[in-house]
């Protein structure tokens, strides 16, 4: 990661602009920072619309100064603790060499080399929030630092071996050109400094006289003209053996790796010191330690200023004296703004005569002092929400207006020295090495003294509207034309007010970015050619919208002859990245910018507003964003509230945002993540890509889960590993854990529950749900591409969500719950809900990544006795990331896990009972008592015998007050053996017995259940003489059987498996593959436009519930559900049972006795049409099954962990006790394996040819005889075993039939003479499959 890609050094989440409390770095900042300003051609409706920054923090270009000196100061720190180290006894930091030391003890330890601590500082300044890796005991280093020794300073004309050094700060020319400072020479030397501005005289009389900077020269200019001679040393690096093998050595070794180190403050310093030797100037001299670039005894002449001279006391004398420069006196107002008229005002008489432009010299050492003139001034702004709560900032005082007016300079007051960093930060008067592109460090005021020389404003010609070049080198090779090339605001300047003391001129910026808005700024650096250059594809984008008729584009006016078309480049250059910076780094103005009517637009036109942008200054948009994003931590008013008075826990100035702000603040954010994705327009290839990456692959190659080309992968990659976009991804993902860590900590300590807020994400899908009403359509897009994008930001954001998690897994399936990874798991969550709204399958959120790495047996068995918090989750926790195979192998691993711990413990009991009877020498009596007592506990297997005959009968007799410990045991059937059959189990006849017993249970002859005749589904009969039990002992087969791992023959709806897993049964579609024709009924009824007629009079439907039961009609008004009692069964609700036995019929009445009259029943209406579908879904799958169901339920549970059936959704949960009951011969083939035949043999051909025209039935037929299930297993055909043997060669007509081990899935398959003879030998084996030999 560059320096320029670091947030400020403060890297937390608590603040917005991260400055440290450097509030002499950020004077020198605003003094050399070049101002942007609204160019001269800009549209007419932009310059009502523009307006002053007075905030240094909200100023582009200081920002991104602090960040670069934030990091190599940070930088500097790590390199002194990672080889001097703190000096504590009892350090506990990993990477202070202190700790290092005392942990080895008497050992020897080796200290890193600069290379080493090089490498290892950049990687530690680079991580989030840095500050927690530095040693809290840290001290000032004694020696100056390491890298400065591999420098020699040699007197002019030496020659030596090393190679030279500029130390000079590299111009950033893709910026703008900046000047090259210097006469290009190596050596250590400072750059000569040129004034931008034209000097000004005051004449007797108060007017202004404008001089010519050609014809006098201050003597401070004088001076830097001097030092801008040829120094009297060079420097030189001194030559070091290098192993051109090593990557770090040659990439950290490097002079740019090196700079970090040569260019931090204290590096610096003592360069300096080395400097002014060689100089002859030993004790400083006008070497920057003076303040004043002016001595005292300094003669040279100089020219007189109309500015008044204005100071502030540091620290100053008490609050009123500070606020009296924040008032208004004489109905003015605090600082007055240029006038807007007279903008087309031309320059002709300046031209002529440059004496009527009112300037101010600028001259970066002048002393802040007060004034005692008439005119109130304004306070400098520094905080980013709150300006009034500048009263409360202690350095409020050294922050204000150099036109402020705050009485005479007391000069008794000393002013206060700031000292935040723990290592001193001095700035060298010599060296060049500066944090702009153009402003070397000598212009900036050194940090010794506490007379900020800080000019809140400047004149036009002093920076802010710069003479189209980009460095004073450049601002004097541009010639005349270019120092005369002033913007608007300076011809307004000219024709307004004569009193100069008021033209002082701030950066502008626009407040708000509209759609129109940022169309113009994007078109204007795009046609300029002034965009960054990046990464991200395509790099450029136009237009693609459908323009309203009504709207006019905002268009640039032609601009005037005297300024250069490469002016009006930088300068809409700055003046964009001055605008997005200043919008999108405040909360408000980012959310009042996207939108309208106190809504924000609409999801496609966010997207693209954000992707023009990102096209033109991504890494701007990010870090922009990534600041703005800091107040999603601000805690609430609520829970500030309950903070103790004295608390200084969270800031006042910081204005916390509810939670409808901080949604519409993070759904903005994520779009700009969005928008840094590849422009794909096809959905199937946005699905395609998304499986790509779902693997932790760059390539989708072959063999790979989709191929799409390359271009388009390494697009994809280039847009997700950018570092920008990542860092702005954390912050956001961060966010959601902690704004719902906040909701439900004001939740516990309120007693309101009006003050509960909706979730942070609910602004996000109120844009995604497609059509929203909660959002506002501002831009036309085609319904081609409105079809892409309804899929194209729930895609991006999963992605963006696994390539956060993807990047900080360490391998282990305990994750973070909070944080950026748990934030990015609850953001996938979230969308997982809402995947039916979203259109989107479950494929799109599996992560494959995790499952290919994690252990399929030892882990699911772990995940059982995991707790999870809100600090440690578990990957299980989210099963949705997991593909159904996956799924049902970690819950089969689980039962096998349970099943060998309880074989295990009965093999241990059975070992020891067989150990202490021969041991203890009991007699044979005592000791078959003794096993007979111990034969449940010491039982290794669950062994059934049954009889073919009443095998439903066995099976219940059986398992009838079986302990659950029995039940957990490997199970055994002996089935028929007692009629001869030979059958050993290994598989096969557990299959068969399964399929015997749960024929029978669910025979709709015995009154328990019932079959549609349609759908073939099977379900509970309403109000059954079967007692509870039998449902119980059917739920208790269908436990065992998946417990085992086996399917059965059985179809129920998957209504019933949402309700054994817990689910809510709410919806249509919940009920539609078991009740078609109700479904499709009341889905009309809710689709009835009563146009066409009355509900009541169509559908002539009553308030009832009715079913028909062993001949007789049953109806029940249906009662709502906020009318039932909250804790037992509903109120009214507990539906008639018929009684299982006879003589209970005279005690209780006939459940159709109960029926009410039909013309009490109430009708339904257009009113309660939506009720009545609700309550009848539920009477349907709830009430009139409830008592059969929940016996049935306690059943189902008795052999499977609770906690397992929550990795299963109610589809896996169907394939897994149902199987899959498609049959796909062409995948069976592909998968099918032979023993003793070829896959070409005609036999084998013939065999494939006669299978693949059976019917359904017949395809069943074969695939049980095979494997004794005609159902195929989860995960397809891949997961089972199809085996073909040769057995012999059969010419008879009546020999041999086929055979089977349905244990092993293995088909004996004779070779026959020709296909007529296989296929009916075939056919006769199927028809008469029934009993074993050897199974």
């Amino acid at each position: 990661m560059t320096p320029d890609a670091l947030g400020p050094a403060d890297g937390g989440h608590g603040h917005g602009h991260g400055f440290n409390g450097d509030l002499d770095l950020l004077v020198g900042l605003w003094e050399e920072a070049r101002f942007a300003r609204l160019p001269l051609d800009a549209p007419s409706e932009l310059r009502d619309l523009v307006e002053d920054i007075d905030n240094p923090k909200r100023v582009y270009a200081v920002h991104r100064a602090s960040r670069r000196h934030n990091f190599q100061s940070l930088v500097q720190k790590f390199i002194v603790q990672l080889r001097d180290g703190c000096g504590a006894d009892y350090c506990k930091t990993p990477t202070c060499f202190t700790c290092r030391k005392r942990l080895v003890g008497r050992a020897p330890i080796r200290r890193y080399n600069t290379t080493s601590a090089r490498t290892l500082a950049v990687y530690l300044a680079t991580q989030d929030n840095p500050e927690s890796w530095l040693c809290p005991g840290l001290k000032p280093p004694k020696a100056p630092p390491a890298a400065v020794n591999s420098l020699l300073f040699h007197p002019t004309g030496r020659d030596d071996r090393g190679a030279s050094v500029s130390l000079k700060a590299p111009a950033a020319v893709p910026r703008g050109g900046a000047g090259k400072g210097g006469d290009g020479r190596n050596g250590l030397q400072s750059n000569p400094i040129r004034t931008r501005s034209e000097t000004r005289n005051e004449g007797a009389n108060g007017s202004v006289k404008v001089e010519s900077r050609r014809s006098s020269v201050s003597g401070f200019e004088e001076r830097a003209c001097k030092q801008s001679q040829e120094p009297r040393f060079t420097v030189t690096e001194q030559p070091t053996s290098k192993d051109y093998r090593s990557f770090a050595a040659n990439v950290f070794g490097t002079v740019a790796f090196k700079m970090l180190e040569w260019l931090t403050p204290a590096a610096i310093e003592e360069m300096s010191k080395k400097a002014r030797l060689f100089q002859g100037n030993p004790d400083g001299a006008d070497s920057g330690d003076n303040h004043n670039p002016r001595s005292e005894n300094d003669t040279t002449p100089s020219r007189p200023s109309s500015r008044r001279n204005i100071s502030q006391p540091l620290g100053g004398s008490g609050g009123e004296s500070k606020q009296q420069a924040a008032l208004e006196q004489n109905g003015k107002p605090v600082r007055e703004r240029a006038e807007r008229t007279g903008r087309d005002t031309k320059l002709d008489a300046q031209q002529r005569e440059p004496a009527t432009v009112p300037t101010q010299r600028r001259n970066s050492n002048a002393k802040v002092r007060t004034t005692s003139g008439p005119k109130p001034k304004r306070p400098l702004a520094v905080e980013p929400f709150n300006p009034d709560s500048l009263a409360d900032d202690p350095f409020s005082g050294l922050l204000r207006s150099p036109r402020a007016n705050g009485g005479p300079q007391d000069r008794s007051t000393r002013g206060i020295k700031t000292t935040n960093s723990t290592l001193p930060r001095p700035i060298s008067q010599l060296s060049s090495a500066g944090y702009f592109d153009d402003v070397s460090l000598e212009k900036m005021p050194p940090l010794k003294t506490v007379d900020f020389k800080l000019k809140v404003g400047r004149t036009q010609l002093d920076g802010a509207r710069s003479t189209g070049s980009t460095s004073p080198s450049d601002a004097e090779a541009s010639g005349v034309a270019s120092e005369r090339s002033y913007s608007n605001s300076s011809d307004q300047a000219a024709s307004g007010d004569s009193e100069s003391d008021d033209d002082v001129f701030y950066p502008q910026a626009l407040p708000k970015l509209d759609t129109d808005v940022v169309d113009f700024i994007c078109d204007t650096i795009q046609a300029d050619g002034t965009a960054e250059q990046h990464m991200l594809e395509p790099p450029t984008i136009k237009k693609f919208y459908i323009r309203d008729s009504q709207g006019k584009p905002l268009k640039r006016r032609s601009h005037a002859a005297r300024t250069s078309p490469t002016n009006l480049k930088l300068e809409w250059k700055l003046f964009a990245e001055q605008t997005l910076f200043y919008v999108l780094s405040d909360p408000d103005l980012a959310v009042r910018s996207f939108c309208a009517n106190g809504q924000l637009y609409d999801s496609q036109t966010l997207w693209y507003c954000m992707l023009r942008m990102t096209r033109i200054a991504p890494s701007l948009v990010f870090d922009s964003l990534w600041v703005a994003a800091a107040s999603l931590f601000f805690p609430p008013k609520p829970l500030q509230r309950l903070r103790s008075p004295t608390s200084k826990l969270f800031p006042k100035y910081e204005r916390p945002l509810t939670n409808a702000e901080a949604g519409r603040l993070l759904s903005i954010c994520l779009h700009a993540l969005v928008a840094a994705a590849p422009l794909v327009k096809d959905s199937r290839q946005l699905s395609e890509m998304s499986r790509i990456r779902s693997h932790g692959l760059a390539l989708g190659g072959s063999g790979s889960a989709a191929q799409q080309p390359t271009a388009l992968c390494l697009q994809y990659e280039d847009a997700f590993t950018d570092e920008l976009a990542i860092r702005l991804a954390r912050r956001l993902f961060a966010a959601i854990t902690t704004r719902r860590y906040f909701d439900e900590v004001v939740e516990v300590n309120s007693t309101d529950t009006d003050m509960k807020e909706a979730d942070v994400l609910t602004p996000l899908f109120s844009q995604l749900d497609l059509p929203s009403i909660d959002c506002v359509y501002i831009l036309n897009f085609s319904i081609n591409d409105r079809a892409v994008h309804e899929h194209r930001v729930p895609i991006l954001l999963l992605d963006w969500a696994r390539a956060i998690m993807l990047h900080d897994w360490d391998g282990s399936p305990e994750v973070p719950g909070d944080g950026a990874f748990g934030g990015a798991l609850a953001l996938m969550e979230a969308i997982y809900k809402k995947r039916h709204d979203l259109a989107l399958p479950r494929a799109q959120f599996r992560s494959e990544y995790f499952a290919e790495r994690l252990d399929t047996v030892q882990m699911p068995v772990a995940w059982l006795h995991h707790k999870s918090t809100r600090q440690r989750a578990h990957l299980l926790d989210f099963p949705f990331m997991f593909s159904s195979s996956t799924l049902v192998s970690y819950f089969r691993s689980i039962n096998f896990a349970r099943m060998s711990r309880s074989f295990e413990e009965s093999t241990s009991l059975q070992e020891k009972v067989e150990l202490l009877a021969s041991r203890s020498g009991i007699t044979h009596h005592y000791k078959d008592v003794l096993t007979e007592r111990l034969k449940t506990a010491a039982s290794k297997y669950l062994v059934l015998d049954i009889k073919r005959e009443r095998v439903l009968r066995d099976a219940f007799d059986q398992l009838w007050k079986r302990e659950a410990r029995e039940l957990l045991r490997p199970l055994k059937v002996h089935l028929g053996e007692r009629n001869g059959e030979e059958g050993f189990d290994s598989g096969g006849v557990q299959q068969e017995f399964f399929r015997m017993a749960i024929a029978e249970a669910l025979n709709p002859d015995y009154g328990a259940f019932t079959v549609d005749e349609v759908t073939r589904m099977t379900w509970f009969v309403p109000g059954s003489m079967e007692p509870e039990w039998k449902f119980e002992l059917v739920g208790l087969l269908v436990s065992l059987a998946v417990y085992n791992g086996l399917t059965l023959p059985v179809t129920f709806p998957k209504a019933l498996y949402r309700k054994l897993l817990g689910k809510p049964i709410t919806e249509l579609h919940h009920i539609a593959d078991g009740w078609p024709e109700k479904a499709s009924g009341l889905t009309k009824l809710l689709e009835w436009d009563e146009k066409d007629g009355l509900v009541e009079d169509v559908f002539t439907l009553t308030y009832e519930f009715s079913v028909e039961v062993f001949g007789q009609h049953i109806t029940r008004e249906m009662k709502a559900l906020s009318q039932a009692s909250s804790n037992t069964e509903p109120t009214g609700e507990e539906w008639p049972q018929f009684p299982d036995m006879a003589w209970q019929s005279a005690r209780k009445p006939a459940p159709q006795a109960g029926n009410p009259d039909i013309d009490t029943a109430p009708m339904v209406t257009n009113e309660n049409r939506n009720a009545y579908v609700s309550d009848y879904i539920r009477y349907l799958t709830d009430v009139s099954v409830r008592r059969q169901f929940d016996a049935f339920a306690r059943g189902f549970h008795a052999c499977l962990h609770p906690k397992s059936l929550s990795l299963l959704t109610p589809n896996i949960l169907q394939s897994v006790v149902e199987g899959v009951q498609e049959i796909d011969i062409s995948e069976l083939r592909q998968y099918a394996r032979y023993v003793g035949w070829d896959a070409n043999h005609p036999t084998i051909r013939d065999f494939w040819s006669i299978v693949k025209r059976y019917d359904d039935a017949m395809k069943r037929k074969l695939l049980e005889f095979v494997t004794a299930s005609d159902r195929v297993p989860v995960g397809g055909v891949k997961n089972m075993m199809f085996i073909l043997q040769k057995n012999g060669t059969e010419d008879e007509p009546n020999g041999r039939l086929p055979t089977s081990y349905t244990c092993y899935g293995t088909l004996l398959l004779p070779q026959y003479k020709d296909r007529e003879m296989l296929r009916e030998r075939l056919a006769m084996a199927l028809e008469n499959a029934q009993g074993f030999g050897f199974a």
